[in-house]
């Protein structure tokens, strides 16, 4: 028997067997798709950028606390809590993702940042800029190991 003749067989079963027991027919209902539109993201400064990829790694190191001690309204915590919902996506594509979403925190961190310190966050363009100024800034708390 051929694979059509096998397939045609198989097709007249089905039949007869739906005929046979029409209380157990089962009807599937054609798929509903939607398409959702890809997310736009609002365009955000490069220093706002630059940052959050300084605090994304002293995430990943679990190095927070000289930021912490800018965070007087709990910006930390929404972010922390977002990074670690979010932790599986690269480094690039979190950045973008996290500053959609808190970039108000960030700000709100950069403006105690530069209300304490001589610095103006709009002038930190690299992380080298921020990993330099996180050092110093260690260096200023007594009785500091690094």
């Amino acid at each position: 028997m051929t694979e059509e003749e096998k397939n045609t067989n198989q097709k007249a079963e089905e039949e007869k067997d739906e005929d046979e027991n029409p209380e157990f027919k089962v009807v599937m209902p054609k798929a509903n798709r939607v398409t959702m539109e890809p997310e736009e993201f609002k365009e955000q400064p490069d220093y706002l950028k630059v940052f959050a990829n300084f605090y994304i790694a002293q995430f990943g190191l679990d190095d927070l606390e000289i930021i912490n001690l800018y965070d007087k309204n709990h910006n930390m915590v929404d972010i922390n809590k977002y990074l670690l919902n979010n932790i599986h996506f690269p480094r690039k594509t979190l950045i973008k993702h996290v500053l959609q979403y808190h970039d108000y925190n960030f700000k709100a961190l950069l403006d105690e940042i530069s209300k304490d310190e001589d610095i103006d966050p709009e002038q930190m363009k690299t992380y080298e800029d921020w990993n330099t100024w996180y050092e110093k800034r260690r260096a200023k708390i007594p009785g500091s190991l690094s």
